[in-house]
C-alpha cells in the first residue's frame, strides 16, 4: 500500500538587513547561491546548476559521503527582478521522489532593508518528507541567506 499524499502549505517572513537587489542576487547569481544554499557542511557536493530564467532550471545533488542522495530539480516560472520568484521543484531521495513543492519568494523594500516573504505549497509522498520538515529545513536556508546578504 502506498503512503496517502500529504497536501500542506507554510509562509516564513524574514527581515534581512540589506536591499531587495542584493538578496535577488543571492538566489539568481550561481557564485552566491552556492555560497549560501548547501547541505550540512559534512555532505558531499554533487552535480549542481542554475540556469536563473524563466523556464530554466535548477539541479542541486548531495548527501553524507557513502550515504543518501538527496536531489533537488527546479523549474522557473516567473521571475521579476528584485520583486519576485516562482518556482516549482521536486525532492528525490536515492532516485525516489519524495515531494513536489510550488514556492514564491516575494521581495519588498523595507527601510534600507528587504522584507522577504517565502510561501510554499507542497506534495509530499513518504513519511519521511513532510511539511514540517521542509520548514524546518527551509528555516535553515534562510538563516544562511540571512547571514550572506548581511555579511557576506
Amino acid at each position: 500500500m502506498t503512503t496517502p499524499i500529504t497536501h500542506a502549505s507554510f509562509s516564513l517572513e524574514r527581515r534581512l538587513n540589506a536591499p531587495p537587489p542584493r538578496v535577488f542576487r543571492a538566489f539568481s547569481d550561481y557564485a552566491s547561491k552556492k555560497k549560501w544554499f548547501a547541505g550540512p557542511a559534512e555532505w558531499t557536493q554533487g552535480e549542481s546548476s542554475l540556469d536563473f530564467r524563466e523556464g530554466g532550471t535548477e539541479t542541486d545533488v548531495g548527501g553524507p559521503a557513502g550515504g543518501f542522495v538527496s536531489t533537488m530539480h527546479a523549474v522557473y516560472h516567473d521571475i521579476v527582478e528584485d520583486q519576485r520568484i516562482v518556482y516549482s521543484y521536486e525532492m528525490l531521495l536515492n532516485g525516489r521522489r519524495m515531494s513536489v513543492s510550488l514556492s514564491t519568494v516575494e521581495l519588498a523594500p523595507d527601510g534600507d532593508g528587504t522584507l522577504l516573504t517565502l510561501t510554499e505549497q507542497g506534495a509530499y509522498f513518504t513519511e519521511e518528507d513532510q511539511a514540517a520538515g521542509r520548514k524546518e529545513g527551509t528555516e535553515g536556508l534562510l538563516d544562511a541567506l540571512q547571514a550572506f546578504v548581511e555579511h557576506g
